[in-house]
């Protein structure tokens, strides 16, 4: 059969499924790609079918039934209940001998770093921060949204924006150039057509997460509305590093601060340079940079962390995802 399998690594977010199937010497045996995976939306079950039929066809393509070790960060494994019983979920599918579930920004921090130590602060759809350490000490927040303390990420900006604008049309609020850019996105003519088209879904809610970029630019052409919801979402992400590192003791030494998502890969320059600037002050020694490794890798590294591989393995994993 060739070079067996030690590690399956699976970066399973809400859009998009990646899976690697990996030897033990770091060398990357397939991969695979599927759809998104949203327990809340669908059910553990239904979504642990499609993630099946990804890592079938990975399995298929490596010439394996089975590895060593299932190293999966998970979207919406946000709380250690639901790590556990996505294990459990796991276990049962009889992938590998041993499981270890994480939420999926570990992943993007793992990728972006050498050995497991350091902060990754994700801003795509939503907004999220861990941290870990090499001896096992992980930082983390529930990352539920408002109800657990979070502002930001594409889609709350975009509602934010929208906000605004709407209460700029009608009177309640500060004036602002979002309030003709938002509804000219789409063809409109008004706040109040927009609002109609959305709620009417003539436009479908989906497509809300479009007025985000509008909204950046509107902030680089010097609106003070919207260059305030920029300058908010910095000072979030900042807060959450700052929080992160301090929980972990590494406030004081050297550490770098991956960013990663959608939002944070853009490198809007009014955000990244505020983040930057709030980081120098507030974590001086942290050292920020944008992730642009293949989450998947993190998995994969994860995994061979876990298996007890050497350098070597690792550096063969980085080199296939051109890390």
């Amino acid at each position: 059969m060739g070079v067996s399998a030690s590690v399956l690594a699976v970066d399973a977010g809400n859009s998009k499924t990646d899976v690697a199937v990996v030897a033990a010497d770091g060398q990357v045996l397939a991969t695979a790609r599927g759809g998104g995976f949203r327990p809340p939306a669908v059910g553990v079950g239904p979504a642990l079918e499609g993630l099946s039929e990804t890592v079938a066809r990975a399995f298929a393509a490596a010439g394996v039934s089975g590895v060593g070790h299932v190293s999966a960060c998970l979207a919406n494994a946000d709380l250690p209940v639901e790590e556990e019983e996505l294990s459990a979920a796991l276990h049962a599918r009889a992938w590998g001998t041993s499981v270890e579930v994480r939420n999926d920004t570990f992943a993007v921090l793992r990728a972006g770093v050498t050995e497991p130590r350091g902060v990754a602060v994700v801003c795509g759809a939503g907004v999220n921060c861990v941290g870990m350490r090499p001896d096992g000490r992980t930082a983390r927040f529930p990352a539920l949204g408002r109800m657990s303390g979070d502002w930001g990420g594409g889609w709350a900006l975009a509602e934010e924006a929208l906000w605004h604008a709407a209460r700029a049309e009608d009177g309640r609020g500060e004036p602002t150039e979002l309030a003709r850019a938002l509804p000219a996105h789409f063809g409109l003519d008004s706040v109040h057509a927009l609002i109609e088209a959305l709620h009417l879904r003539h436009i479908e809610p989906v497509r809300r997460h479009e007025l985000t970029p509008v909204l950046f630019a509107t902030a680089a052409g010097g609106d003070r509305v919207a260059g305030a919801l920029v300058d908010r979402q910095a000072d979030e992400v900042v807060a959450m590093a700052t929080v992160a590192l301090t929980r972990l003791g590494l406030l004081g030494e050297p550490v770098p601060v991956l960013l990663g998502g959608s939002v944070l890969a853009a490198r809007h320059p009014r955000l990244d340079g505020r983040i930057r600037e709030l980081l120098a002050a507030r974590a001086p020694m942290a050292v920020p940079r944008v992730v642009t490794a293949p989450p998947v890798l993190g998995a994969v590294l994860l995994g061979l962390d876990r298996t007890g591989a050497d350098e070597g393995a690792h550096e063969r994993a980085r080199a296939h995802f051109g890390a």
